[in-house]
């Protein structure tokens, strides 16, 4: 399958519900987003920039993720994702369920606060 490069053509390969999944994602990273930054795909999967790589997000076979490119961020927000199965990097949510817009946005803003002080 030949990679995707753009989001649009990304999100056109993805297979319901999880292109619907990605799409409300992507909406809650945008209105929390700076509005400077743009998307890209990063790592083969879309990404939105603010100076360097915001965060991630992608659809795979069993559930899709949501890339806060920050260790620290998942750990600083532990005990909101409790309920997600998360990696070193990753939070993992149903392909049929969104996570939270209020959620999406505290990971952003987290992610933000944490690049403005590096």
């Amino acid at each position: 399958m030949k990679k995707a490069r753009t989001v649009e053509e990304y999100l056109a390969k993805v297979k319901e519900p999880a292109r619907s999944t990605l799409e409300r994602v992507r909406e809650g990273i945008r209105a929390a987003a700076p509005r400077e930054a743009t998307e890209r795909i990063s790592w083969g999967m879309p990404a939105f920039y603010h100076g360097r790589t915001l965060v991630c997000y992608a659809a795979f076979q069993k559930h899709c993720s949501f890339f806060p490119m920050s260790g620290a961020v998942i750990e600083q927000l532990a005990p909101e994702l409790a309920r997600y199965e998360c990696t070193k990097g990753t939070i993992h949510f149903p392909l049929d369920k969104p996570l939270p817009a209020a959620l999406i946005k505290r990971l952003v803003k987290a992610r933000l606060a944490e690049m403005d002080s590096a």
